[in-house]
């Protein structure tokens, strides 16, 4: 793996700080899930429609999408632990305000001001591993950052159940929100205490046009991904998202431009022409085209096909869970030794995973919770040797001062790519449903996630050729 620059930053501390920051985006994970098991309840307390019920998860994704390059960028200009701060105090404060929504219109608005704050968060959490560890240590952090993201998902269906059938002090779905507000607290005091800072970087300052630009690029692709489906993909639909593309293609000209008269891009131009870390980009994208996506649609089977109760359909995914921590903490000492390819050793294990699955579905007539449970098992352990090594990986060849910007791209991609896969898939998924059966919609769609894995572990063969001291 190509070795950082090192920088000036006081890294004494650096595995205290690791706990911190990876502790708001165990935050950040849990919060991603634990709304959808409260949905239910909120609907009756706020009277809330269906259209507003799906837009108090979407919002939050759309704020975080679109608003996360920025946030990185303010990371490299005010310096990471700066902004750090300002988003986890902020992410307790709206997170507060959620709690706190009298109707469904409130809650939406909440919603979208705590995936804004997220937003300043996230990135810094990956800028501050890519800053404090360069040395051998940085295959360990990233996994630990690894596991945090497995156990993330689990913890935030389990919490968000245990939370609401207990109803603390009458809160009811209130309390997932509130949850938030005592860890951000903590998380903010001890970030204060011992985060290391970074310099301002003089003479910089936000560009503003550009981040309008990116934002509304950003809303017109990824918005329709996430609503098109319940308009039936009407052409509107279709023409919003050319919009958006052409947005894009216009920010990155709007960016040069900024480059030329002496300006400090929203991005750092430099990355574009950096082939590992844009090839990794491109491997990151089918990588995560296939991982949201994928629990959805076999929770949808789950309940649907199989009629199994959603408690006992969200505990399948628990050995999952457990095999993806192994393989995270596996992963990185594995991929000191052998570097990318360890990632598309779990790509093939990923695929190898759905192969097992698919024959277990078609040749099973009723497949029980507990081998469908073993059966993912080979999936999830897949996808653990492949999501910490793979941010490690893309964010490689990333200079220190430009840390923020390039872990605000890789989550702008990711969280698109996890819109599109919800979104083509889950298109796929109900259109089969709806013309043959619930089995043959999952195996359609498990061809499309093993595609997708596919073309993930041939780009990291090829982001491999572009490292620098790849044979």
């Amino acid at each position: 793996m190509h070795q950082m620059v090192s920088t000036n930053v006081d890294t004494s501390r650096r595995w205290w700080v690791l706990a911190i920051v990876v502790a708001a985006q165990f935050m950040f994970g849990v919060d991603a899930f634990i709304v959808n098991v409260a949905i239910p309840t909120i609907a009756i307390e706020l009277n809330a429609s269906p259209a507003q019920l799906e837009a108090v998860i979407a919002v939050y994704l759309i704020a975080y999408a679109t608003l996360v390059v920025t946030g990185g960028r303010l990371g490299d200009i005010y310096g990471t632990r700066r902004v750090f701060l300002a988003g986890v105090l902020g992410f307790s404060v709206t997170s507060l305000w959620c709690g706190l929504a009298q109707s469904g219109p409130e809650l939406i608005a909440a919603r979208l001001a705590q995936g804004a704050t997220a937003a300043l968060m996230v990135p810094q959490v990956l800028a501050t591993l890519h800053l404090l560890f360069s040395d051998a240590s940085r295959g360990r952090a990233f996994g630990i950052y690894g596991i945090v993201l497995g156990l993330a998902g689990a913890a935030g269906f389990l919490l968000g159940g245990l939370l609401v059938t207990a109803d603390v002090a009458g809160l009811g779905w209130r309390a997932v929100f509130f949850v938030n507000v005592p860890f951000g607290i903590v998380i903010t005091a001890a970030a204060a205490a011992i985060m290391p800072t970074v310099p301002r970087r003089a003479g910089t300052r936000l560009d503003v046009p550009g981040a309008i630009v990116l934002f509304s690029g950003l809303l017109c692709l990824i918005g329709p991904l996430l609503f098109g489906h319940d308009v039936h993909w009407a052409p509107w639909i279709w023409l919003l998202m050319a919009a958006g593309a052409a947005i894009v293609a216009g920010f990155l000209r709007l960016e040069r431009r900024v480059a030329r008269r002496g300006g400090m891009p929203l991005i750092d131009l430099a990355l574009l022409s950096d082939a590992t870390f844009m090839r990794g980009l491109y491997a990151a994208f089918c990588f995560f085209f296939a991982n949201l996506s994928f629990y959805l649609i076999m929770t949808i089977f789950m309940q649907r096909g199989l009629h199994l109760p959603p408690l006992r359909a969200g505990m399948v995914f628990l050995p999952l869970t457990l095999a993806f921590v192994v393989a995270s903490r596996h992963s990185a000492a594995r991929a000191r030794h052998r570097g990318t390819f360890v990632l598309i050793e779990g790509c093939a294990l990923q695929i190898a995973g759905l192969a097992v699955l698919a024959l277990t579905v078609a040749l099973v007539e009723t497949p029980t919770a507990s081998l469908l449970a073993l059966v993912l098992a080979i999936f999830g352990y897949g996808q653990g040797l492949v999501m910490a090594p793979l941010s490690s990986a893309v964010l490689s060849t990333v200079k220190p001062a430009s840390a923020g910007s390039g872990a605000g791209m890789y989550g702008t991609c990711a969280q698109i790519a996890n819109a599109a896969g919800v979104a083509a898939i889950g298109a796929v998924f109900f259109a089969t449903e709806a013309v043959f059966s619930a089995r043959l919609a999952l195996l359609a769609s498990l061809a499309l996630f093993a595609l997708s894995i596919a073309a993930c572990a041939a780009l990291l063969s090829w982001m491999r050729r572009a490292e620098p001291n790849a044979r």
